[in-house]
């Protein structure tokens, strides 16, 4: 098991729509009552476990639960390789609300795994290459490493959580 850490104000803003929306309003209504709070938790795992599935990221028996409580979300399955799996705990962590992944998933191929490097201000993928590889033209080896998550290597925002892999 891994725990990653994220910026909890950064990210998709997931629960403000659908089912999680409402169940996020029945607990503000009432904050006590322990059913709600328990829907309101599984609202945010599925909506987490719908964005990962937007981004075509699968494993076997993927499973994704939230704890509001804590803002944290556990994530198990197997994932076909190191890189899916990674990717499916950023789509996990990299959620507004969120401010820790639990990664208890497995691998069916082992591969070294990257490192993670959360975005500040004033940064760019050239300049995060450089930091990383030493070499700022590299960038597109880390924005390949971050897609579907990312579409453009310009697009990339304060707080957010990237992939940085090994070359």
């Amino acid at each position: 098991m891994s725990l990653l850490s994220f910026v909890k104000e950064a990210g998709e803003k997931l629960f403000g729509r659908g089912q999680a929306q409402a169940a996020m309003a029945e607990v503000k209504a009432d904050p006590a009552n322990d059913a709600k709070i328990a829907a309101a938790n599984a609202a945010a795992g599925d909506a987490i476990l719908d964005y990962i599935k937007a981004q075509n990221l699968s494993a076997t028996g993927l499973t994704v639960t939230f704890d509001g409580a804590t803002s944290t979300v556990s994530v198990f399955g197997v994932a076909p390789d190191q890189a899916t799996k990674e990717k499916i705990a950023l789509c996990c962590g990299n959620v507004a609300g969120v401010v820790a992944v639990k990664n208890m998933m497995s691998v069916d191929q082992s591969a070294p795994e990257a490192r993670f490097y959360t975005v500040v201000s004033g940064d760019n993928l050239s300049k995060i290459s450089k930091a990383h590889y030493g070499d700022p033209n590299k960038y597109m080896v880390i924005f390949e490493a971050n897609k579907p998550m990312l579409t453009h290597p310009d697009k990339i925002y304060p707080g957010q959580v990237l992939r940085i892999p090994p070359l």
